[in-house]
């Protein structure tokens, strides 16, 4: 009754030889697999169609490589592991990109060996998975911070500046991170910080403008990330 998980390939079995009728049912399967990654990804998530459309072809991209190296795994796996990385080398991703792109690897493996009944069932559980942990509080933080920046002159004490600010309206703060501007006139001031639940932003912000004189403000979930600090 396992037999339906075998592969179709006689290549996987020590020959070479590899026949136009698997090579075209292996290719479907990957396309169709990886439109079905794609569509996942996709799940209540923010997304281009760029890396979309990556991600529904990059099943049958490495299915062939794994085919061309004659079930080589080895060959096949550092082959395409570099090709995984020449996207994250240029635009950094976030964790969920490279789980979606080594997901796509993962079947483009299965399909490349053969093992088409095993790549659609690795593709149902892995995708229900996801699923169910994007519809689901798994992994939320309890209290939701947001990332602060400030711009103040140079004439101000950068330590003490908010600090009744802060008390007032923030459940914590932290300052992350300081940089000079303006040739060192202007001091910018990257916090994390957690509002109280009866706070009005705006409010907040006031305070703010009071005290740094009206100098540029900016509060958001990701208005800056730590590879961007290293730039």
């Amino acid at each position: 009754m396992w037999d339906i998980f075998g592969t179709i390939l006689p290549a996987a079995q020590g020959t070479v030889s590899l026949g136009v009728g698997e090579f075209l049912i292996c290719s479907a399967v990957s396309l169709l697999l990886g439109l079905a990654a794609a569509g996942i990804y996709m799940f209540r998530n923010s997304y281009n169609k760029g890396f979309v459309v990556t991600l529904a072809l990059l099943p049958a991209v490495v299915q062939l490589v794994i085919m061309l190296v004659n079930g080589n795994l080895g060959a096949g796996l550092a082959v395409m592991g570099a090709f995984a990385l020449v996207r994250f080398r240029s635009i950094p991703g976030s964790s969920r990109d490279i789980a979606a792109v080594f997901f796509s690897m993962a079947i483009g493996l299965a399909t490349g060996m053969g093992f088409l009944a095993l790549a659609a069932l690795f593709t149902l559980i892995i995708g229900a998975a996801s699923m169910l942990y994007a519809r689901l509080s798994f992994g939320e933080p309890k209290v939701s911070s947001q990332q602060l920046r400030v711009t103040i002159p140079e004439t101000l004490d950068y330590a003490e500046v908010f600090s009744e600010v802060f008390d007032r309206y923030t459940v914590s703060h932290e300052l992350q991170r300081l940089k000079t501007s303006n040739l060192g006139s202007l001091y910018k001031l990257y916090y994390r910080i957690v509002l109280r639940s009866d706070v009005e932003p705006k409010s907040f912000l006031d305070e703010l403008r009071i005290r740094n004189g009206n100098l540029e403000i900016e509060m958001g979930r990701s208005i800056f990330r730590e590879y961007d600090w290293e730039l």
